[in-house]
C-alpha cells in the first residue's frame, strides 16, 4: 500500500510561483508513475502532469504547458509540481497520484493510490 501526502498549497497572485510537494510512504516510489490532477469548484477531477518512474518520461495538460514542471526525488520519496506564472483559473485542489505500470495515462480512474489534496487559489 501507499501512502500519498501533499503540502505546499495557498494563497498566491496571479503570476506568481508555488510549489506543492508530495511525500510517499508505505512503498518506493521507484516503480511508479506519479502525477497530479486537480479539482476545480464545480468540475471533474482534470489530469494536470505526470513523470515516469525513471523521470525520463512526462506528460502535462496543454493548460500548464510551459508553466508547470513536474519534477521527483526517488530518494526522498517525494513528487514536487513547481508552477510558475499563475492564472485564477489555476485554482483548484491539487491531487498527488500514483500508478504501477509502464504508461502514463492521464484519465483519474486508472490510477490506484491518492492524496487527500492541497488547495491552490490564485487571486486575481
Amino acid at each position: 500500500q501507499v501512502q500519498l501526502v501533499e503540502s505546499g498549497g495557498g494563497l498566491v497572485q496571479a503570476g506568481g510561483s508555488l510549489r506543492v510537494s508530495c511525500a510517499a510512504s508505505g512503498r518506493t516510489l521507484s516503480s511508479l508513475i506519479l502525477g497530479w490532477f486537480r479539482r476545480a469548484p464545480g468540475k471533474e477531477r482534470e489530469f494536470v502532469a505526470a513523470l515516469s518512474w525513471n523521470g525520463g518520461s512526462s506528460v502535462y495538460a496543454d493548460s500548464v504547458k510551459g508553466r508547470f514542471t513536474i519534477s521527483r526525488d526517488n530518494a526522498k520519496n517525494t513528487v514536487y509540481l513547481q508552477m510558475n506564472s499563475l492564472k485564477p483559473e489555476d485554482t483548484a485542489v491539487y491531487y498527488c497520484a500514483g500508478r504501477s505500470g509502464m504508461r502514463i495515462i492521464t484519465t483519474p480512474h486508472d490510477w490506484s493510490y491518492w492524496g487527500q489534496g492541497t488547495q491552490v487559489t490564485v487571486s486575481s
